[in-house]
């Protein structure tokens, strides 16, 4: 087997797809709402104001040590970008693959940050969402010291340094992205898909996959009226559901999906689906009869950020580390590995300047990853791409209720 696809593979193929799977099955469960939403109304923190984080910052030595808690198979099984970080700067480092779900990990650090006690890690990484927003509005994230950033400044894409959900990268950079986009088994369906309407056409009636999380789902319930969901209303979020509602009654959805929407379409289960852009690669690498596009009305990207919480022993080393997973050559060899969308651009040429010199199976799988727009979106997917509707903690009591209607009924 090409040695480039076995961590890949392992992860897509033989278990689910860690990263994915426990974030998306977090917004299905009464539990994961529940710890998403406990306690955080009416206790917003005011935002540090800028003098204040000046001095904070200047205040700040470098310790040599730095703890990073991750998700497993974020990083690679050596951990050689960490040990190349703690041979080029002196710093240590303890790499903990401590965060299973979302929910159930903010539930366990938010008690302790409201408490005003250090969580042990100096670097976390949250998907933005519920429970991104609630680190930044319950003031458990600490403001990033911009000067510090210089190969994130010089090679993040454009796309990544002004989130909606992080104006400015305030308090985060991006570690890792997917999208959602449509994709479909090609022995069943014959024709280009291009267009979100697909997923209403009553002659796929019944074989339709929708995904069962609220915020997906309301996503593409805007997308098909045309609305973008950054920027979208309560009213916009109504008309959304009754337009997801009226796919429901007429049939055509088989069934809403966490996971397990894509064994299903690679059988025949459902023929086409709301589908996850690192899980279809997988598949496709493993030679299975799927394709995907991201629609021409709207597609969702997601991106799993790196922020330093509140009370991190070691800010400093903390922000030389994520800097350093900036530099081309180290964010590199993270993508081989993780094979999701890299939030620098570079990595694309320097992986086929690595097959130039490789051959037989390792050539191949270079350039399957360097030439793929599921790690490497174009630039007219991107300008498709918009993030899930930020949501205040009042909000997503009027937006979970709406889609989760459709979903669970």
């Amino acid at each position: 087997m090409n040695p480039l696809h076995p961590p890949a593979l392992l992860r897509g193929m033989t278990q689910p797809r860690t990263r994915r799977d426990v974030f998306k099955i977090a917004g299905l469960s009464a539990a994961g709402l529940a710890l998403a939403a406990c306690g955080v109304q009416g206790q917003k923190a005011a935002p540090p104001k800028e003098d204040e984080m000046k001095d904070f910052w200047a205040d700040q030595k470098q310790n040599g040590h730095v703890v990073f808690a991750n998700w497993p198979d974020y990083m690679p099984t050596d951990h050689g970008p960490l040990k190349k970080f703690q041979q080029e700067t002196g710093i240590s480092y303890e790499y903990k693959e401590v965060i299973q779900e979302t929910a159930e990990f903010f539930g366990k650090i938010d008690p302790v940050l409201r408490a005003g006690q250090p969580l042990g890690y100096d670097i976390v990484v949250i998907t933005n969402g519920i429970q991104f927003q609630h680190m930044i509005e319950l003031g458990h994230a600490i403001p990033l010291d911009q000067s510090r950033l210089p190969n994130f400044n010089a090679n993040a894409g454009e796309a990544y340094k002004n989130r909606a959900y992080d104006p400015g990268n305030k308090y985060s950079v991006p570690y890792a992205s997917g999208f959602t986009g449509i994709a479909w088994n090609t022995k069943y369906v014959k024709e280009k898909i291009t267009s979100i309407e697909a997923l209403f056409d009553p002659k796929y009636k019944g074989r339709v996959g929708m995904m069962a999380d609220a915020q997906e789902i309301g996503n593409f319930g805007m997308f098909a009226l045309g609305i973008d969901p950054e920027k979208s209303t309560e009213d916009d979020w109504r008309k959304a559901g009754e337009k997801l509602k009226a796919q429901r009654d007429a049939g055509i959805v088989r069934k809403y999906y966490a996971q397990d929407y894509i064994d299903a379409v690679s059988r025949g289960d459902i023929w086409i689906t709301m589908a996850w852009s690192g899980d279809i690669f997988q598949r496709q690498l493993a030679g299975e009869p799927v394709d995907f596009v991201v629609p021409e009305e709207g597609g969702t990207i997601w991106t799993d950020n790196l922020l330093i919480p509140k009370g991190a022993a070691n800010p400093v080393d903390a922000m030389m580390l994520m800097d350093y997973l900036y530099k081309p050559e180290i964010a590199t060899e993270l993508d081989e590995f993780i094979q999701y969308v890299t939030p620098v651009p570079a990595v694309q040429d320097m992986l086929r300047q690595k097959a130039e010199s490789a051959s037989g199976e390792e050539k191949e799988s270079l350039l399957e990853m360097a030439d793929s727009p599921l790690m490497f979106p174009t630039e007219a997917d991107y300008a498709k791409l918009r993030s899930y509707t930020p949501l205040t903690t009042a909000q997503q009591q009027v937006f979970n209720p709406i889609f989760q209607s459709i979903t669970q009924a």
